[in-house]
């Protein structure tokens, strides 16, 4: 199985991306059935024949007691104070220092240091991530004295209050982050903080500086090579990146020393935009405009693809609404809610490169989505996909009509009168015996979807009928998305356990499974946004923000900036009809 992983490494450089990362880890954990919820928890070895393939995103190892370990494949960049109460090195290995103890025969001096307090909602986890036993179950400890080991389904209820967190007690990602990592995961960037008013990684420039800094770059490359040098065939990189500040320069640099060190390597980036923005903070939103130009333009010139990802309705000056998913109640203003909503997209839009049979590579899903010099993609979900109860997968898609059943999650407003190029889809958490029509003999079908023989034809078909011509890949998935504590509860009351909307209220168990489509697009819509990105840099007087101007950039940057965008805009123009 190891020969085939394809391995993958992640990279999460900024809190926004750790926010979105705590999620995606929680959901995958969640597919493994070591978080609560889980009907069972049997070994690793036996969850394996799934659809997805967790070795891609996984690394197995042994704690120094030989106990068994499956980590993420992970690597990340944050700053000073984002880590509230979880150790730079993880829990997993924190004995080794009694190890050490044991070892030595002299006199030892014990040092104490005031550790910040747990969240509270993660002191009610206990250790809630557990270890596998001898009988190669995952458990988790039961009991605060250390006494009992419950399996982790057992020991937790998915539907106990005490384990979804209060909203306000959520200030940084680790607060409920389930997950255990790897010693070599975390990296903290000392230099700057992640609170306060002062000693802010605010710029472009100072994050592309701080990989011009040996002990920083050193600390990513020793990373690197550790991860990379055990993986038999390195698929390529995920690279999850905060666009809207300092963290865009770092990323512009990481990914930079990606393509440099691994050539021929996919590197796909997840350009991160949290919400929302207001007029009343200009010097803020004006940095955000130039963070994320500099960054689209020299971490497209790095990666495979990238692509922006966003609650947000644009990427300019000028605020514009939320999105809206019909079936949900979230907070846009809490980066635990607008975080849950990324990672679950995230989750499902990388399902090509992660599944265990027929697999499309990373490097060919950029190849099919980046021709023609298109780098910089659009991405689009259903959080749920409205399934109902007696209804088949043709009889959702039909309702449709001609309108795309995605939400746009790349901040780049009015999706009509726009073309795509190609196409990615994955639709997942449809039942086999709803995915046709189950048509009764001598019935005639009301429509070409409802003649398709499988599932699988029946979304082909579909796309098709949407956009005639277009280049696409869909995958069909059976396993729906989990969505455990402590994913937000921020669901409609008419959707039942699986996800699926009834007519009425329901008021029966939390929501813990969804279905979801996802899209990852080339448009011509591009074309129209990095043009007005491009525009509105150069209607900016740069004079005016020196401070961003001595923080590393240069205004030739800028102005080199501003020419690449619009050489970025051309490769989108065909077919885009709203453009004058």
């Amino acid at each position: 199985m190891a020969g085939a992983a394809r391995e993958v490494l992640t990279l999460q450089l900024g809190h926004f991306a750790g926010f979105v990362g705590a999620h995606w880890w929680n959901q995958q954990d969640a597919a493994l059935g070591r978080l609560a919820g889980a009907k069972e928890v049997p070994g690793i070895k036996e969850l394996l024949p799934g659809e997805l393939c967790p070795d891609v995103l996984y690394r197995a190892g042994q704690t120094l007691h030989g106990q068994e370990t499956y980590t993420p494949r992970l690597i990340v960049m944050d700053l000073k104070g984002s880590l509230n109460s979880l150790k730079q090195e993880g829990g997993l290995y924190q004995d080794k220092h009694l190890d050490a103890a044991i070892a030595w025969q002299g006199k030892l001096t014990t040092h104490k240091e005031e550790l910040q307090a747990n969240n509270p909602f993660l002191q009610n986890l206990l250790s809630a991530e557990g270890v596998m036993s001898s009988d190669g179950v995952w458990r988790v400890q039961a009991f605060p004295n250390g006494k009992g080991l419950l399996p982790l389904a057992k020991a937790f209820s998915p539907t106990s209050k005490s384990l979804i967190p209060p909203e306000g007690s959520i200030k940084v990602w680790s607060d409920f982050l389930h997950v255990q990592l790897h010693p070599r995961s975390i990296c903290i960037i000392q230099k700057y903080n992640h609170d306060g008013e002062a000693g802010r990684l605010e710029g472009f420039g100072q994050g592309e500086s701080l990989l011009r800094e040996p002990t920083y770059l050193e600390e990513l490359e020793d990373r690197l090579h550790f991860y990379v040098e055990e993986c038999d065939y390195l698929q390529g990189f995920q690279v999850l990146c905060d666009l809207h500040d300092g963290f865009s320069g770092l990323g512009a640099k990481a990914t930079e020393l990606l393509q440099d060190e691994y050539a021929g390597r996919g590197i796909l980036t997840w350009g991160l935009l949290p919400g929302p923005y207001t007029l009343g903070e200009p010097q803020k939103n004006f940095y955000r405009l130039f963070n994320t130009a500099l960054g689209l333009v020299n971490i497209a010139a790095h990666s495979s693809l990238i692509c922006p990802l966003s609650l947000g309705g644009g990427l300019g000056l000028r605020p514009e609404p939320p999105v809206t998913f019909p079936h949900l109640r979230y907070d846009v203003t809490l980066p635990y809610h607008s975080s849950a909503l990324l990672a679950t997209a995230l989750d499902t839009i990388t399902v090509p490169y992660r599944l265990h049979s027929s697999p499309i590579s990373m490097v060919h899903l950029a190849d099919m989505l980046s021709f023609s010099g298109r780098k910089v993609v659009t991405a689009g979900a259903s959080i749920p996909f409205p399934v109902a109860p007696g209804h088949s997968l043709p009889d959702t898609l039909a309702q449709f009509g001609g309108t795309t059943p995605w939400t746009p999650l790349s901040a780049c407003g009015e999706q009509s009168g726009t073309r795509c190029f190609a196409q990615s889809v994955v639709l997942r958490g449809v039942d086999k015996t709803r995915q046709t029509s189950q048509l009764s003999p001598g019935t005639s079908p009301s429509s070409p979807l409802h003649a398709c023989t499988s599932g699988e034809e029946v979304l082909a078909q579909y796309l098709q009928q949407l956009q005639p011509g277009v280049l696409s890949s869909s995958q069909l998935l059976l396993s729906p998305c989990r969505v455990v504590p402590p994913y937000p509860r921020f669901f409609s009351s008419r959707l039942n356990q699986q996800g699926l909307i009834l007519d009425g209220t329901h008021n029966g168990t939390a929501v813990e499974t969804i279905p979801v489509l996802t899209t990852l697009c080339s448009s011509s819509l591009l074309h129209r946004v990095l043009s007005r990105l491009a525009g509105e840099l150069a209607n900016l007087d740069l004079r005016r923000w020196a401070s961003f101007l001595a923080a590393g950039v240069e205004q030739d940057d800028m102005e080199e900036t501003i020419q690449e965008l619009h050489n970025l805009a051309q490769c989108y123009k065909d077919g885009d009809s709203l453009i004058s």
